[in-house]
Protein backbone atom coordinates (compact mmCIF):
# COMPACT_ATOMS: atom_id res chain seq x y z
CA UNK A 1 0.00 0.00 0.00
CA UNK A 2 1.15 3.54 -0.75
CA UNK A 3 0.23 6.78 0.93
CA UNK A 4 -1.90 9.44 -0.73
CA UNK A 5 1.30 10.95 -2.10
CA UNK A 6 2.24 7.68 -3.79
CA UNK A 7 5.17 6.95 -1.49
CA UNK A 8 5.39 3.28 -0.47
CA UNK A 9 5.43 2.27 3.17
CA UNK A 10 9.10 1.30 3.29
CA UNK A 11 10.18 4.83 2.32
CA UNK A 12 8.07 7.01 4.60
CA UNK A 13 10.29 9.04 6.92
CA UNK A 14 13.32 7.00 5.83
CA UNK A 15 15.70 9.91 5.15
CA UNK A 16 16.70 12.24 7.98
CA UNK A 17 18.01 15.48 6.50
CA UNK A 18 21.68 15.71 7.50
CA UNK A 19 22.65 18.18 4.79
CA UNK A 20 25.10 20.13 6.97
CA UNK A 21 27.24 17.05 7.73
CA UNK A 22 30.03 15.56 5.59
CA UNK A 23 30.40 15.00 2.75
CA UNK A 24 27.65 17.46 1.78
CA UNK A 25 28.58 20.18 4.28
CA UNK A 26 25.77 22.48 3.16
CA UNK A 27 25.91 25.90 4.83
CA UNK A 28 23.16 26.26 7.41
CA UNK A 29 21.79 29.27 5.54
CA UNK A 30 21.14 26.96 2.56
CA UNK A 31 20.22 23.79 4.46
CA UNK A 32 17.27 25.26 6.37
CA UNK A 33 15.25 26.60 3.40
CA UNK A 34 16.11 23.48 1.39
CA UNK A 35 14.75 21.33 4.21
CA UNK A 36 11.52 23.33 4.30
CA UNK A 37 11.13 22.86 0.54
CA UNK A 38 11.79 19.13 0.81
CA UNK A 39 9.17 18.70 3.51
CA UNK A 40 6.60 20.64 1.47
CA UNK A 41 7.32 18.79 -1.79
CA UNK A 42 5.51 15.89 -3.43
CA UNK A 43 8.04 13.52 -1.83
CA UNK A 44 7.83 15.22 1.57
CA UNK A 45 6.82 12.03 3.39
CA UNK A 46 10.27 10.61 2.59
CA UNK A 47 11.95 13.28 4.73
CA UNK A 48 12.48 13.11 8.48
CA UNK A 49 13.73 15.87 10.77
CA UNK A 50 16.56 18.28 10.04
CA UNK A 51 19.65 16.97 11.83
CA UNK A 52 21.92 19.58 13.42
CA UNK A 53 24.80 19.42 15.86
CA UNK A 54 24.13 21.24 19.13
CA UNK A 55 26.53 24.16 18.40
CA UNK A 56 24.63 25.01 15.19
CA UNK A 57 21.43 25.78 17.11
CA UNK A 58 22.74 29.18 18.17
CA UNK A 59 22.69 30.32 14.53
CA UNK A 60 19.34 28.79 13.63
CA UNK A 61 16.80 31.38 14.81
CA UNK A 62 17.07 33.97 12.02
CA UNK A 63 16.94 31.25 9.37
CA UNK A 64 13.62 29.68 10.40
CA UNK A 65 10.64 30.52 8.16
CA UNK A 66 8.06 32.82 9.78
CA UNK A 67 4.91 31.05 10.89
CA UNK A 68 6.29 27.56 10.28
CA UNK A 69 7.84 25.16 12.77
CA UNK A 70 10.81 22.97 11.84
CA UNK A 71 11.32 19.51 13.33
CA UNK A 72 14.86 18.94 14.61
CA UNK A 73 17.03 16.03 15.64
CA UNK A 74 19.99 17.38 17.60
CA UNK A 75 23.30 15.56 17.81
CA UNK A 76 25.46 15.72 20.92
CA UNK A 77 28.82 14.43 19.66
CA UNK A 78 30.59 15.27 22.93
CA UNK A 79 28.08 13.37 25.07
CA UNK A 80 25.21 14.20 27.43
CA UNK A 81 26.75 17.47 28.59
CA UNK A 82 25.50 19.15 25.41
CA UNK A 83 21.84 18.26 26.00
CA UNK A 84 21.03 20.97 28.55
CA UNK A 85 22.32 23.67 26.24
CA UNK A 86 20.34 22.21 23.33
CA UNK A 87 17.13 22.16 25.36
CA UNK A 88 17.60 25.77 26.43
CA UNK A 89 18.26 26.96 22.88
CA UNK A 90 15.45 25.00 21.21
CA UNK A 91 12.98 26.41 23.74
CA UNK A 92 13.61 29.85 22.22
CA UNK A 93 13.17 28.72 18.62
CA UNK A 94 10.26 28.15 16.30
CA UNK A 95 11.18 24.48 16.22
CA UNK A 96 10.13 21.12 17.65
CA UNK A 97 12.68 18.74 19.11
CA UNK A 98 12.06 15.26 17.72
CA UNK A 99 15.17 13.54 19.05
CA UNK A 100 18.60 13.72 20.60
CA UNK A 101 21.46 11.71 19.09
CA UNK A 102 24.05 11.29 21.82
CA UNK A 103 27.53 9.81 21.53
CA UNK A 104 29.14 7.76 24.30
CA UNK A 105 32.45 9.59 24.91
CA UNK A 106 35.62 7.51 24.51
CA UNK A 107 36.62 5.85 27.78
CA UNK A 108 33.37 6.68 29.55
CA UNK A 109 31.80 3.82 31.45
CA UNK A 110 28.31 2.73 30.40
CA UNK A 111 26.72 3.26 33.82
CA UNK A 112 28.30 6.71 34.12
CA UNK A 113 27.10 7.63 30.64
CA UNK A 114 23.47 6.75 31.30
CA UNK A 115 23.53 8.48 34.69
CA UNK A 116 24.79 11.63 32.98
CA UNK A 117 22.17 11.22 30.25
CA UNK A 118 19.37 11.03 32.81
CA UNK A 119 20.58 14.15 34.57
CA UNK A 120 20.90 16.07 31.32
CA UNK A 121 17.47 15.15 29.95
CA UNK A 122 15.56 15.75 33.20
CA UNK A 123 12.27 17.39 32.30
CA UNK A 124 12.57 16.31 28.67
CA UNK A 125 12.05 12.57 29.04
CA UNK A 126 9.44 12.70 26.26
CA UNK A 127 12.13 13.45 23.67
CA UNK A 128 13.33 10.36 21.81
CA UNK A 129 16.99 9.55 22.47
CA UNK A 130 19.31 7.71 20.09
CA UNK A 131 22.55 6.59 21.69
CA UNK A 132 25.43 6.10 19.28
CA UNK A 133 26.62 2.60 20.07
CA UNK A 134 30.42 2.46 20.39
CA UNK A 135 32.29 -0.01 18.23
CA UNK A 136 34.17 -1.55 21.13
CA UNK A 137 33.71 -3.83 24.11
CA UNK A 138 30.96 -1.56 25.49
CA UNK A 139 28.54 -2.38 22.67
CA UNK A 140 26.68 -5.26 24.32
CA UNK A 141 26.30 -3.39 27.61
CA UNK A 142 25.00 -0.27 25.86
CA UNK A 143 22.43 -2.25 23.86
CA UNK A 144 21.27 -4.07 26.99
CA UNK A 145 20.83 -0.74 28.77
CA UNK A 146 18.89 0.71 25.83
CA UNK A 147 16.54 -2.28 25.92
CA UNK A 148 15.86 -1.78 29.63
CA UNK A 149 15.32 1.94 29.27
CA UNK A 150 13.29 2.04 26.05
CA UNK A 151 15.80 4.28 24.29
CA UNK A 152 17.07 3.76 20.74
CA UNK A 153 20.40 2.92 19.13
CA UNK A 154 22.37 4.75 16.48
CA UNK A 155 24.97 3.00 14.34
CA UNK A 156 27.71 4.78 12.43
CA UNK A 157 27.94 3.06 9.06
CA UNK A 158 30.71 5.09 7.43
CA UNK A 159 32.62 8.33 7.41
CA UNK A 160 35.54 10.16 5.87
CA UNK A 161 38.02 7.31 6.48
CA UNK A 162 37.84 3.68 5.41
CA UNK A 163 38.11 2.36 8.97
CA UNK A 164 34.89 4.16 9.90
CA UNK A 165 32.94 1.72 7.73
CA UNK A 166 31.98 -1.48 9.56
CA UNK A 167 32.23 -4.54 7.35
CA UNK A 168 29.29 -6.84 6.66
CA UNK A 169 30.09 -9.09 9.61
CA UNK A 170 30.25 -6.24 12.13
CA UNK A 171 27.12 -4.54 10.85
CA UNK A 172 25.18 -7.82 10.65
CA UNK A 173 26.13 -8.60 14.24
CA UNK A 174 25.02 -5.13 15.36
CA UNK A 175 21.67 -5.41 13.58
CA UNK A 176 21.07 -8.88 14.98
CA UNK A 177 21.88 -7.65 18.49
CA UNK A 178 19.47 -4.70 18.52
CA UNK A 179 16.66 -6.60 16.83
CA UNK A 180 17.00 -9.44 19.33
CA UNK A 181 16.92 -6.89 22.17
CA UNK A 182 13.91 -5.06 20.75
CA UNK A 183 15.86 -1.80 20.35
CA UNK A 184 14.93 0.37 17.33
CA UNK A 185 17.89 1.99 15.57
CA UNK A 186 18.91 4.57 13.05
CA UNK A 187 22.05 4.67 10.92
CA UNK A 188 24.29 7.56 10.02
CA UNK A 189 27.16 8.28 7.61
CA UNK A 190 28.31 6.36 4.60
CA UNK A 191 24.91 5.34 3.24
CA UNK A 192 25.30 7.36 0.05
CA UNK A 193 23.54 4.90 -2.23
CA UNK A 194 20.64 2.48 -2.19
CA UNK A 195 22.90 -0.47 -3.00
CA UNK A 196 26.17 -1.87 -1.68
CA UNK A 197 28.95 -0.29 -3.72
CA UNK A 198 32.61 0.61 -4.00
CA UNK A 199 33.12 4.36 -4.10
CA UNK A 200 35.00 5.10 -7.35
CA UNK A 201 36.87 8.07 -5.89
CA UNK A 202 37.91 6.77 -2.46
CA UNK A 203 37.74 3.01 -2.96
CA UNK A 204 35.68 2.73 0.25
CA UNK A 205 33.28 -0.19 0.50
CA UNK A 206 29.93 1.43 1.24
CA UNK A 207 26.74 -0.11 2.57
CA UNK A 208 23.46 0.44 0.75
CA UNK A 209 20.48 1.74 2.67
CA UNK A 210 18.16 -0.76 0.97
CA UNK A 211 20.56 -3.58 1.85
CA UNK A 212 20.31 -2.41 5.43
CA UNK A 213 16.51 -2.43 5.23
CA UNK A 214 16.44 -5.99 3.89
CA UNK A 215 18.95 -7.21 6.46
CA UNK A 216 16.81 -5.71 9.20
CA UNK A 217 13.72 -7.42 7.82
CA UNK A 218 15.59 -10.73 7.79
CA UNK A 219 16.71 -10.23 11.39
CA UNK A 220 13.15 -9.47 12.46
CA UNK A 221 12.07 -12.73 10.84
CA UNK A 222 14.73 -14.68 12.73
CA UNK A 223 17.43 -15.11 10.08
CA UNK A 224 20.97 -15.85 11.23
CA UNK A 225 23.92 -13.49 10.84
CA UNK A 226 25.19 -15.31 7.76
CA UNK A 227 21.95 -14.44 5.95
CA UNK A 228 22.24 -10.83 7.09
CA UNK A 229 25.81 -10.64 5.81
CA UNK A 230 24.67 -11.90 2.43
CA UNK A 231 21.94 -9.28 2.18
CA UNK A 232 24.33 -6.50 3.19
CA UNK A 233 26.77 -7.63 0.48
CA UNK A 234 24.22 -7.86 -2.37
CA UNK A 235 25.02 -5.50 -5.27
CA UNK A 236 22.37 -6.66 -7.77
CA UNK A 237 19.86 -3.82 -8.03
CA UNK A 238 17.17 -6.05 -9.46
CA UNK A 239 17.50 -8.53 -6.63
CA UNK A 240 17.47 -5.84 -3.94
CA UNK A 241 14.51 -4.02 -5.50
CA UNK A 242 12.57 -7.28 -5.73
CA UNK A 243 13.30 -7.93 -2.08
CA UNK A 244 12.00 -4.50 -1.11
CA UNK A 245 8.83 -4.95 -3.18
CA UNK A 246 8.35 -8.32 -1.54
CA UNK A 247 8.17 -6.77 1.92
CA UNK A 248 4.62 -5.60 1.33
CA UNK A 249 2.89 -3.20 3.70
CA UNK A 250 3.16 -5.41 6.79
CA UNK A 251 6.77 -6.43 6.19
CA UNK A 252 7.82 -2.86 5.50
CA UNK A 253 6.13 -1.62 8.66
CA UNK A 254 7.78 -4.35 10.73
CA UNK A 255 11.24 -3.67 9.32
CA UNK A 256 10.88 0.08 9.72
CA UNK A 257 9.85 -0.24 13.36
CA UNK A 258 13.31 -1.70 13.85
CA UNK A 259 15.26 0.39 11.30
CA UNK A 260 13.74 3.81 11.89
CA UNK A 261 15.72 6.00 9.47
CA UNK A 262 19.15 6.97 8.22
CA UNK A 263 20.88 10.32 8.04
CA UNK A 264 21.77 11.52 4.56
CA UNK A 265 23.44 14.71 3.39
CA UNK A 266 21.30 14.58 0.24
CA UNK A 267 17.58 13.98 -0.03
CA UNK A 268 17.34 14.09 -3.80
CA UNK A 269 20.03 11.48 -4.49
CA UNK A 270 18.35 8.66 -2.52
CA UNK A 271 15.05 9.67 -4.08
CA UNK A 272 16.52 9.51 -7.59
CA UNK A 273 17.94 6.04 -6.94
CA UNK A 274 14.60 4.79 -5.62
CA UNK A 275 12.96 6.09 -8.79
CA UNK A 276 15.64 4.43 -10.93
CA UNK A 277 14.96 1.10 -9.18
CA UNK A 278 11.23 1.60 -9.89
CA UNK A 279 10.43 1.58 -6.18
CA UNK A 280 9.05 5.13 -6.04
CA UNK A 281 6.90 6.83 -8.72
CA UNK A 282 8.92 9.12 -10.96
CA UNK A 283 6.23 11.77 -10.64
CA UNK A 284 7.30 12.38 -7.04
CA UNK A 285 10.81 13.34 -8.10
CA UNK A 286 9.51 16.11 -10.31
CA UNK A 287 7.98 17.90 -7.33
CA UNK A 288 9.13 21.16 -5.82
CA UNK A 289 12.51 20.99 -4.16
CA UNK A 290 13.99 18.15 -6.17
CA UNK A 291 16.86 20.34 -7.36
CA UNK A 292 17.50 21.97 -3.99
Amino acid sequence: MTSSSGLPAFARGLCDDAAVFPPGLAPLVDAVPAHVRHRASAYGELVGPLVLAEPALAKLGPLLPPGERVELSVTAPEGPAQIASALATVSTLQADLAAFEVAVPPGMGVADFFAALDRARAGAEHVTVYVEVPRDERRAEVIAALARRGDRAKFRTGGVRAELYPDEAELASAIAAVVAAGVPFKATAGLHHALRNTDPETGFEQHGFLNLLLATDAAVRGADEAALRGLLAERDGGAVAAGVRGLGEAGAASARRAFVSFGTCSITEPLAELVELDLVPSALASGEGVNA
